[in-house]
């Protein structure tokens, strides 16, 4: 596997790492990798800058990984539940306490603002309280009805998976390193993590503070290298999967656990629309629409690409929406008070060009936007607003993942919901309209796993109790609520017989046993039994 070949940023006279190299040492303490893997430096997108040298792991190294988590599994396991909710109770306050240090790297790492890189604190912080409050009630034995009343008695158990390896990308990532290995943790899961190489400083620093809230070292494991060996890697040992990322990828994912019959989760892309009704609070549309289609850069699977705007509506929104859009200010400050950073890389740069571009040639309209911004950092574009997209154009259907947005005007909620749903994909939607209830009506019939109303993304991502993930291409199985830790689990049926076998009894002939259970079926029916 080849990497970069770097100087020591100690003896380097060069070198100017974004990074403290001190920190990065302690951070780096973490990865499992032996001597002979190389290190990898990874770039601001902000500046191009570096952040700092990390040591790789090979498949050699998440193999020792998987076998020290396993074995610190067992007695995680019994850990009591509520030594591991103080633990994630301290660590909540963590996250909140250290949140500048944290700030600073995930907008180094990712290129997003300030504002936008707050979004994953309060997220880590949300998750860590709610399954630190939650997990007890969620996996805790049920009592189920049996086969006869008070007779058969039946409990349904939780128990933990084993090790979970968890595959995360680099546009969260504080969020997407740590929210999915929370409730792994709290279901009694140790965690191998491979963070994107591009997140691998964010998420070492949560770990660290894992750490420090109490979390034993040996249960949370830390890998680093690319997809193709050291993800692969993760995905061929762990007792489970949870992956985010490119559909194409989820895909080969979901081949190679099938074949070992392992589970595994999956969120996946996404192509939202945003669907702005005739009688919508247009200053909210507008205000909710920028946020939707441009936080992160929109590099996040639930931002807006697709703004379906009812035709009664639709000049005057265009109007003030693209008003509102060229009003946003571009940065590269670790600082509050700029709207959009940049995209990650030089390949999403490209992508999104391309995009644009296509569009462009093929008879689109930029409303605004539809340009590199080099003179601000190597890989901003312009928050870009289009007009006359058809099926011709790559971004009507496929994934931008970046600060692009196309208005299609509508005619009827019917017309909208079939717009919403010509996509292979099914993450997120919106709908504004004054009227909530007529909102909940479209929302029901959008075939997305996530609806917000009145808001484009954050409403139903923050609100943790309830499920989050993807219909069709989006993904298999769902973050956040009951199914998030519950997929981390093999549900286990003990039932108990009493007094009587369910069998024929001790001289009973077996067309009697026949008679009586058919006339006890009967019965159990006729009370209203399950």
């Amino acid at each position: 596997m080849a990497h970069d070949v770097v100087a020591d940023p100690e003896t380097d006279p060069t070198a100017t790492y974004a990074v403290d190299p001190a920190l990065v040492r302690r951070l780096a303490r973490r990865v499992v990798a032996a001597p002979r893997a190389g290190h990898h430096v990874s770039h601001t997108p902000l500046t191009g800058a570096p952040l700092g040298s990390l040591p790789m792991s090979t498949r050699e190294d998440v193999a020792v990984a998987v076998d020290a988590a396993r074995a610190a599994q067992r007695e995680w396991a019994r850990t009591p539940m509520e030594l591991r909710e103080r633990i994630f109770l301290r660590y909540h306050d963590l996250v909140l306490e250290r949140q500048v240090e944290l700030l600073d790297i995930v907008q180094l790492e990712s290129g997003k603002t300030r504002r936008q890189a707050f979004e994953e604190v309060a997220d880590v912080a949300i998750v860590a309280r709610h399954y630190a409050r939650s997990a007890a009630a969620y996996l805790r034995p049920r009592r189920r009805a049996g086969l006869f009343p008070v007779l058969t008695q039946s409990t349904v158990h939780h128990h933990p998976h084993g090790v979970v390896g968890i595959v995360s990308p680099w546009n969260y990532p504080l969020s997407l390193a740590i929210t999915d290995a929370i409730p792994a943790l709290m279901a009694g899961n140790a965690v191998v993590l491979r963070p994107d190489l591009q997140a691998s400083l964010t998420a070492l620093r949560a770990v660290q503070l894992l750490t420090e809230a109490g979390l034993p070292e040996s249960v949370l494991q830390v890998v680093l290298g690319d997809g193709p060996t050291v993800g692969q890697a993760v995905v061929d040992l762990a007792d489970y999967v949870c992956y985010t990322g490119s559909t194409d990828t989820g895909r080969r994912v979901a081949t190679s656990v099938a074949g070992r019959l392992v589970g595994y989760s999956l969120e996946l892309g996404g192509k939202n629309s945003m669907y702005v009704a005739e009688d919508a609070d247009l200053d909210k549309a507008v205000e909710g629409a920028v946020r939707a289609c441009f936080s992160s850069a929109g590099q996040l699977c639930i931002s807006i690409e697709r703004l379906l705007v009812h035709g009664a509506v639709a000049d005057e929104f265009t109007r003030r929406f693209v008003a509102a859009v060229e009003e946003m200010s571009l940065g590269a400050e670790l600082a509050y008070g700029t709207d959009m950073g940049s995209l990650v890389s030089a390949q999403q740069l490209e992508r999104v060009s391309a995009h644009v571009e296509d569009a462009r040639d093929k008879g689109a309209r930029v409303l605004t936007g539809g340009r590199a911004r080099p003179d601000v950092g190597p890989y901003f574009y312009e928050p870009t607003v289009l007009d006359g997209v058809t099926a011709a154009m790559t971004l009507r259907d496929e994934e931008t993942f970046g600060p692009v947005v196309a208005i299609y005007r509508v005619h009827s909620d019917e017309e909208a919901i079939r717009f919403a749903n010509d996509t292979d994909y099914g993450l997120n939607a919106a709908v504004y309209t004054r009227d909530v209830a007529r909102g909940r009506r479209i929302a029901t019939a959008i075939k997305a796993g996530t609806v917000n109303i009145n808001e484009g993304y954050a409403a139903a991502w923050g609100s943790v109790a309830a499920p989050m993930g993807g219909m069709k291409q989006s993904g298999v199985g769902r973050r956040h609520g009951s199914e998030g830790i519950l997929k981390y689990t093999e549900s286990q049926n003990v039932t108990a017989q009493l007094l009587l076998p369910i069998a024929p009894v001790a001289g009973m002939s077996e067309e009697t046993y026949t008679r009586l259970m058919t006339a006890a079926l009967r019965v159990l029916k006729s009370v209203g039994r399950a």
